[in-house]
């Protein structure tokens, strides 16, 4: 799709969106859901984008409208899953507009067999892994080799980058609505520890390491033992990991008076290090698996 088509789908989309709840939608809006779902899964589109110049990422409302849009327009279908002799093996029930997408071996995506699915609209890359069981959801956007390792979860328009691990049982979470919340996205070569959670408001920079049982949030601080200092969400703006920091689950005490006495203290993410020599050899990814 080039930019002039771009630009019209996003009109049609913007208009179609402020049709009234209830309303009766124009006899096109199947046809820009399915472009749009088409661009997303062809890499053109973006649920979010990053800023060449300040490097900030920021979500992309018209693309999240028009996902939206889709769940509008589609309508409730069977899509159980039927055995040789027509007995149904599993059941699913969804809008028709967002079936499991279609993959063929010129995708060069290798899903293992075992209770994956890619939804309509994701983009992923040639030389992805995907493990099963795994999830990647709508507007999500997977760059080239990346493995998505067993019970791990892309949500709804998170954006990861190339030469990703998401380990096992990590959950990026999904941010479709409000449709300007920022996004949770995920660089280049990061490595992403096993039942890992990253949410709404979250980036995470190229090469960073997050280790196994972290959780990150917009209202998540960060302890940087290296740097001295405390990583916070500013204003508008995501809490942003830095480039190639290893974080691990920490501890803080609290300051209440009682609390001390009680000897409490909160979970929190902490800096220990930037990466190095002895990291790298640690989380290398191991190319022949791919």
């Amino acid at each position: 799709m080039n930019a002039s088509s771009i630009r019209e789908v996003e009109s049609r989309v913007d208009a179609l969106a402020s049709t009234p709840p209830g309303a009766e939608l124009p006899e096109d809006a199947r046809s820009v859901v399915r472009k749009l779902l088409d661009a997303l899964e062809a890499g053109t589109v973006r649920a979010a984008e990053k800023d060449a110049v300040t490097a900030e990422w920021r979500a992309v409302p018209w693309v999240k409208r028009g996902i939206l849009l889709g769940f509008r327009v589609g309508g409730m279908i069977d899509m159980s899953v039927r055995s040789s002799n027509d007995d149904i093996a599993f059941y699913f029930f969804d809008k028709d507009t967002y079936p499991p997408r279609r993959l063929s071996i010129a995708d060069g995506i290798r899903v293992v067999p075992g209770g994956s699915s890619i939804r309509r609209g994701a983009y992923v890359a040639s030389g992805v892994v995907c493990m099963p069981p795994m999830y990647i959801n709508v507007g999500a956007h997977v760059g080239s080799g990346t493995m998505i390792d067993s019970h791990a979860l892309v949500g709804s328009c998170a954006q990861v980058g190339e030469r990703v691990h998401l380990s096992a049982a990590a959950q990026l979470g999904g941010v479709l609505e409000p449709v300007n919340a920022s996004p949770v996205v995920v660089e280049d070569d990061v490595v992403v520890g096993g039942n890992c959670g990253i949410y709404e408001g979250t980036v995470v920079r190229r090469g960073a390491v997050i280790g196994a049982g972290v959780v990150l949030t917009r209202g998540t601080p960060v302890y940087d033992l290296e740097r001295e200092t405390v990583h916070r969400a500013d204003g508008g703006k995501p809490l942003v990991i830095p480039e190639n920091a290893v974080v691990v689950p920490g501890a803080r005490g609290v300051k209440g008076e009682w609390g001390q006495t009680q000897s409490i203290s909160l979970q929190t993410p902490v800096i220990v290090k930037y990466r190095d020599e002895k990291t790298d050899a640690a989380t290398a990814l191991e190319s022949w698996l791919r």
